[in-house]
C-alpha cells in the first residue's frame, strides 16, 4: 500500500505488525482549545484543512465548516480526487483541485514530511494545519469535527448548534453504531481480503442499514428534531452511497433509493442552505473508479438481487 516509513514515500509498504505500531506513534492527535489549554489555542485565520471532496471523512468537516460559518476562519486546500498515482494525494488547479495555499507544496505526502521528517503511517485527508507552529494538529476527522464546534464557538455563526449539551448521550450513542456499522461498514465490504469476510460485511452493512431506515420513521433527523453531529457523520456517506459504494465497493444488496426513508433524509439534508456546496459527486466517481490497491478484485458482489420468477413469459408466436 501507498505510505510513509520513517519519512519516505513508498508504494509498497506492507501493513505488518512492525509498521503498524510504528504508525500508531506518529499519528496527529493534538486538540485545538478555545480557552488556550493546549498549545494550540483557536483563533481566527491560523489554521488550514488539507480536503478531499471525493473522501466522507473530509466531507464531516467541511459540512461542519459550512454550516457553522467557518468560512473566513479556517482555509482550505482542495486535494486532486484521483488518487491511484504513484505520489497519491496531490495539489493542482481548479476546477479539480486548488494550489496548497499554505505550504506551496505538490502533494500532501510532503505536507506530512514537512509537519514530522520522520513520519510513518497513512497520508489521510483531512488534516488540520496551524500555521503558526507550522504542522499538522490533528487528522482525525471526527475530531477535527468536534472543535469546529466546540472550540471555535467564538467565530461561528450562533445560531448553529451541532453538538448542543442536552443531546449529547444521544448523539454519542448514534455515532457509536453509524461509524463502525456504516461510516466503516463500506470499507470494510470494499476492502475485505477475502470472500467470507465481505459476505460478512455486507450483510452487517445492510442490517444497520435497515435499522436506521425503522429509526428514522418518526423523525426527520437523527437525533432530536434538528440536524446535529450525527447527521454529520451519516450524510457523507449515504450520498456517496449509489454513485460509489454500490458499485466501486460492492455494497450492492440495495440502493439508497430502496430506502424510502434514508433516501428523503438525505435529500433533506442536501436541500439545507450550504450543504450542496459540500458535494461534489464529480470527485466522488473519479475517486472510487480509480485504481485502489486495497480493492481485491477477485471477491464476487453479493448483489444486486435479481428476480425473474414475477416477470410474464412472452409466448411463442
Amino acid at each position: 500500500m501507498k505510505a510513509m516509513v520513517d519519512g519516505v514515500w513508498r508504494t509498497d509498504v506492507l501493513p505488518m505488525p512492525a509498521y503498524r505500531a510504528a504508525a500508531e506513534r506518529w499519528r496527529f492527535r493534538d486538540w485545538v482549545s478555545a480557552d488556550g489549554s493546549s498549545d494550540y489555542r483557536a483563533a481566527s485565520g491560523r489554521y488550514h484543512l488539507y480536503v478531499s471532496y471525493a473522501c466522507p471523512f473530509a466531507h464531516r468537516t467541511l459540512l461542519g465548516r459550512a454550516l457553522l460559518g467557518l468560512e473566513e476562519a479556517i482555509s482550505i486546500s482542495v486535494l486532486d480526487p484521483d488518487w491511484g498515482g504513484p505520489t497519491g494525494w496531490v495539489f493542482g488547479a481548479p476546477p479539480a483541485a486548488t494550489p496548497d495555499h499554505v505550504n506551496g507544496l505538490a502533494s500532501l505526502p510532503e505536507v506530512y514530511r514537512k509537519a514530522s521528517p520522520h513520519f510513518t503511517g497513512r497520508v489521510t485527508v483531512p488534516a488540520l494545519w496551524d500555521r503558526d507552529r507550522a504542522t499538522i494538529v490533528n487528522n482525525e476527522s471526527a475530531e477535527i469535527l468536534r472543535m469546529l464546534e466546540t472550540e471555535f464557538r467564538a467565530f461561528a455563526d450562533p445560531r448553529i448548534e451541532l453538538y448542543s449539551e442536552a443531546l449529547r448521550a444521544e448523539i454519542e450513542e448514534i455515532n457509536a453504531f453509524v461509524g463502525p456499522r456504516v461510516n466503516g461498514g463500506v470499507y470494510r465490504a470494499g476492502f475485505a481480503p477475502t470472500q467470507e469476510a465481505y459476505d460478512a460485511a455486507v450483510i452487517d452493512l445492510f442490517a444497520a442499514l435497515d435499522a436506521l431506515e425503522e429509526h428514522l420513521g418518526s423523525r426527520d433527523f437523527l437525533v432530536g428534531e434538528r440536524l446535529t453531529e450525527a447527521d454529520l457523520r451519516l450524510f457523507p456517506t449515504l450520498v456517496r452511497f449509489d454513485v460509489a459504494y454500490y458499485g466501486a465497493l460492492r455494497c450492492n444488496l440495495k440502493r439508497l433509493v430502496d430506502y424510502p426513508r434514508l433516501h428523503a433524509y438525505t435529500r433533506r439534508i442536501w436541500a439545507l442552505p450550504k450543504v450542496a456546496e459540500t458535494v461534489r459527486l464529480d470527485h466522488v466517481k473519479r475517486h472510487y473508479w480509480d485504481d485502489h490497491e486495497m480493492i481485491n478484485r477477485r471477491i464476487v458482489p453479493i448483489g444486486p438481487k435479481v428476480e425473474f420468477d414475477d416477470i410474464p413469459v412472452a409466448q411463442a408466436a
